[in-house]
């Protein structure tokens, strides 16, 4: 099988790349390179286009017949898509919708989409299956679910089969440690904690205190990000075997607060971690859980690093990789 991954030189696509070609699939990686990393994508042939310039997907789909599509190309950051909304609808949203469309004109009819637990906003009630409301709190969120619906309405009027994953909050590093988080500038949680960790970073920041959570922190759900490439292989399976669309919900189906997370590195990594706190940022949900019994129960999913200390010691390892090369290779003028 061959398979188009766009964004997959960033943090879960090159993930995935890494996974697909373990499974035995020809693959072909689209990325602007704007935040990933073209070292990512190792062996794998990379055309570097934006999902934003018909001629670059147009001539990317007549040199190559793909069997299937993952699209991880977008933003990601919630509190930007609040400042400059009109960015993420053109990227996320517009962006995906030239991406379908170049699909539909070369006949391709599998596509794979990295989705958001932000389509359902402050949760009404927890853990969040798929059949919760969804009323996104900012601009990101709303990009999301508005794929969600054009891949819906491409279903029932062009035959277009998709799967939408809804992670809640990826984390963790490739096992093997070849890859991880390399966000610039970063705003995951994990990463920027272990920074501090590791002598990056000054301290972490918490914003906000007083939410209605038993620490007055943000509780979120975190799946290790080789996980989530598990689930779209096996997405992967499901367009090749059933006629239809389907939508996931991916999490560990438990929540960990902010100071939990600092606690938790603070113990695997062995180090102190100083922390300062901030008001809350705009679009913040104070509690994001995942039910995932619908991924299991269908798609015969099972995440295998469930633990939080072996998620966060995955990232460790990975950001102890990343100082020694800031130290060994500096760049020019730090």
């Amino acid at each position: 099988m061959k398979v188009l991954v766009t964004g997959g030189a960033g943090y879960i696509g090159s993930h995935m790349v890494k996974a697909l070609l373990r499974r035995g699939a020809e693959v072909v990686v689209f990325d602007n390179l704007s935040s990933g990393r073209r070292e990512a994508v190792g062996g794998c042939p990379l055309v570097v286009g934006d999902i934003n310039t018909t001629p670059d997907l147009q001539a990317l789909f007549s040199q190559t017949r793909f069997d299937a599509v993952m699209h991880f190309a977008s933003l990601i950051q919630v509190g930007e898509s609040v400042q400059q909304p009109s960015m993420y609808y053109r990227t996320n949203v517009v962006g995906t919708l030239n991406l379908l469309e170049a699909m539909r004109q070369a006949g391709v009819q599998r596509f794979i989409f990295s989705s958001s637990a932000a389509v359902f906003g402050e949760p009404s009630y927890t853990p969040i299956d798929e059949a919760h409301p969804k009323d996104p709190l900012n601009p990101y969120g709303f990009s999301k679910l508005a794929v969600e619906r054009v891949l819906a309405d491409y279903w029932s009027a062009y035959g277009l089969q998709s799967v939408s994953l809804r992670y809640f909050n990826a984390a963790g590093a490739d096992p093997d440690g070849e890859l991880g988080e390399c966000h610039e500038p970063e705003t995951h949680l994990i990463p920027l904690v272990l920074q501090a960790a590791s002598g990056r970073r000054a301290a972490v920041t918490i914003y906000g205190t007083d939410y209605p959570t038993p620490d007055g922190t943000c509780v979120r759900d975190y799946i290790h990000v080789t996980d989530l490439c598990e689930a779209h292989l096996l997405a992967l399976e499901f367009l090749t075997e059933n006629a239809r669309s389907a939508a996931y919900n991916l999490g560990n189906n438990q929540g960990f607060s902010v100071r939990q997370i600092i606690d938790t590195a603070e113990r695997v990594t062995g180090r102190p971690i100083a922390v300062t706190t901030g008001a809350r940022r705009a679009g913040d949900p104070a509690v994001l859980v995942a039910d995932s019994r619908k991924a299991i129960a269908e798609l015969g999913w099972r995440p295998q690093y469930q633990l939080l200390d072996l998620i966060v010691g995955h990232a460790w390892a990975w950001e102890q990789k990343r100082a020694r090369d800031a130290t060994n290779h500096p760049r020019r003028g730090s």
